[in-house]
């Protein structure tokens, strides 16, 4: 299971309020400490999927207080452990039938809403708004990852190759771009666009660069095979993208995902530019497609899983919004989509 501890920091008295606030939530424990400025902050032990509903809760009833602030942390343990399974249905058996009722309802309409165990809204914000930054320490992850590329394909060394995939720069912007997408945040959009065409601009740059202070072999088993688009490569595109984004809202590792994402997006950027340097033009055209195709679905899968998670805005109307631009990206990305399926089966 995946918890979250949450701290509240409240005026004294209300505490009562609070409590009432939590009613038909799943908390696992709570405490409370009284501070010298007479305010209150309450801790609280939650599984993961309990922490946006009470989010959205506190924000509407304290959200213009003054003094009001939400600390979110991952918890790494907790002792005493969970208990089983047979303990748990015996304390059910002594919840009224009004309450079981309740809690069935609420199962249903996340079901419906294909909701399962996932991190917050916000705290999938906060993450990827993070990781989207435009900010030296990206810039530099860009160029290593560019060099680690470069020098993977002209050696033909796979191993040096998973090197830049690790490294993922571009992991981060893409995965933000569907998140803005998903919850029409265009702030967010913004900001991951431009940093997400940095990143394009450093790694191509870069491949430029080497192509042409070093010999290019464009026959080389690693460099040709980055040249081709196949529906093999859409596949990988998409599954990635999905795992990627099922990765974040589950609250595992970003490394893991940078894994998963990264195989599609940095070697064969790098393959366009140190193709253009070499002059093979049309190979690189080749690349640069690949380049595109895999973008496309790493971002159409990620927004695809977002709303299948149930990531939705908090207030209704933001909601709306989000839908209609929800739709006007997601058709933009499946005709580009399919421009590039149809150029690839009339080539």
């Amino acid at each position: 299971m995946v918890n979250r501890l949450m701290q509240i920091v409240l005026p004294y008295g209300e505490r009562t309020n609070l409590d009432t606030l939590l009613e038909g939530r799943k908390v696992l424990a709570s405490w409370s400490d009284r501070q010298e400025d007479e305010s209150l902050v309450v801790h609280l032990l939650l599984p993961a999927e309990e922490t946006e509903p009470i989010l959205d809760k506190l924000e509407q009833r304290y959200g213009g207080r003054e003094g009001f602030h939400v600390l979110l942390m991952p918890v790494e343990a907790v002792l005493p452990r969970p208990e089983p399974e047979e303990k748990k249905e015996e304390k059910e058996e002594e919840v009224s039938e009004e309450e079981k009722a309740k809690a069935k309802k609420e199962e249903k309409e996340k079901k419906k809403k294909g909701i399962g165990i996932r991190v917050s809204r916000e705290e999938l914000y906060a993450e990827l708004s993070e990781g989207c930054a435009l900010n030296r320490g990206f810039v530099w992850m860009a160029i290593l990852s560019a060099i680690v590329a470069c020098v993977g394909l002209l050696r033909n060394d796979v191993a040096v190759l998973i090197g830049a995939m690790v490294i993922a720069p571009l992991l981060g912007p893409n995965v933000a771009l569907a998140l803005a997408t998903t919850l029409g945040d265009m702030k967010l959009l913004k900001k991951a666009l431009r940093t997400n065409l940095a990143g394009i601009g450093i790694g191509l740059s870069l491949a430029l660069l080497m192509g042409v202070l070093l010999q290019v072999d464009p026959e080389g088993t690693a460099i040709r095979n980055r040249t081709l688009v196949s529906p093999g490569d859409l596949v990988l595109a998409l599954s990635s993208g999905a795992a990627g984004a099922f990765a974040l809202t589950s609250g595992m590792s970003s490394v893991l995902i940078g894994v998963m994402v990264a195989v599609a997006l940095m070697p064969p950027l790098v393959t366009c530019g140190l193709l253009l340097a070499s002059g093979s033009v049309g190979m690189a055209m080749g690349a640069a497609e690949l380049t595109l195709a895999n973008v496309i679905c790493v971002n159409l899968a990620g927004v695809a899983v977002f709303l299948y998670q149930g990531v939705r805005p908090r207030l209704w109307w933001e909601a709306e919004i989000a839908k209609k631009a929800t739709r006007r990206a997601a058709s933009f990305w499946i005709l580009l989509l399919l421009v590039l399926v149809g150029l690839l089966f009339f080539q």
